[in-house]
């Protein structure tokens, strides 16, 4: 009986260790699903980043078209008009809001 109860040990113990090392290959903080999860997080934060990108890039161009060496009449009277509320007479304003 006991000569079979050493033998079993063994091979017990090896089924416990690859279940524990299976669970936290799966479910531990480095396992599969926090790495799906991170994928996913990874993803989500590239797309914010690239619209965010794309959004410096037009204010960007909008900053540029206000330089002196670059001035464009049009850009200068729109945000003249913006900031100080005036317009002409004759102009409609369309306020977006």
């Amino acid at each position: 009986m006991r000569r079979s109860l050493r033998r079993a040990i063994t091979p017990c113990l090896g089924f416990c260790a690859l279940i524990y090392f299976g669970y936290h290959t799966i479910q531990g903080d480095r396992g599969v699903i926090a790495y799906l999860r991170l994928s996913a997080k990874l993803e989500r934060v590239e797309t914010a980043l690239q619209a965010s990108q794309e959004i410096r890039l037009a204010l960007v161009h909008r900053v540029s078209l206000l330089r002196p060496e670059n001035l464009d009449r049009d850009m200068l009277d729109e945000q003249a008009r913006q900031m100080l509320g005036l317009a002409h007479p004759h102009d409609v304003v369309i306020y977006i809001p």
